[in-house]
């Protein structure tokens, strides 16, 4: 981990993944009629790979055939004191393979009949972890 800024360190790539892990959500950015789109969205990684699946006739899913993408997810720790980003951006792709969608069990959050599975390679992969300056206080939104 290399210090970034007072109480920021940036990620290693196997912490980025191992934090990934732990994640329920995360953000898929993209551009859609030319304008940036973000949708949250379930996950699983296989490999270095982010799948997320969404239904077939999803603006998604139209959206990022063969486009680059940013992925984000995060999390905290210890009470909040201490919080993580790790984003990933790589070229999406609509999985066509069935062999390659049954790896995983990921299902979408909609009751949609029809579904389809997106892979994000993680081309690029960099995150970082924040530690609260003592005294700073949480406020709410």
């Amino acid at each position: 981990m290399e210090e970034i800024g007072v109480g920021a360190k940036s990620l290693t790539r196997a912490e980025c993944h191992e934090l990934m892990g732990t994640a329920p959500i995360g953000r898929i950015v993209f551009t859609e009629q030319a304008l940036p789109a973000v949708l949250p969205v379930g996950f699983v990684l296989d490999g270095e790979d982010v799948v997320v699946c969404t239904p077939s006739g999803s603006t998604l899913v139209t959206a990022v055939r063969g486009a680059i993408v940013a992925f984000e997810t995060d999390g905290f720790e210890t009470g909040g004191a201490t919080v993580w980003s790790v984003t990933v951006v790589g070229r999406a792709r609509v999985v066509r393979d069935p062999g390659e969608r049954v790896r995983t069990a990921l299902r979408p959050w909609t009751a949609a009949a029809d579904t389809r599975f997106v892979r994000i390679s993680c081309e690029r992969l960099t995150g970082r972890r924040i530690h609260r300056a003592a005294g700073a206080e949480q406020t709410a939104a």
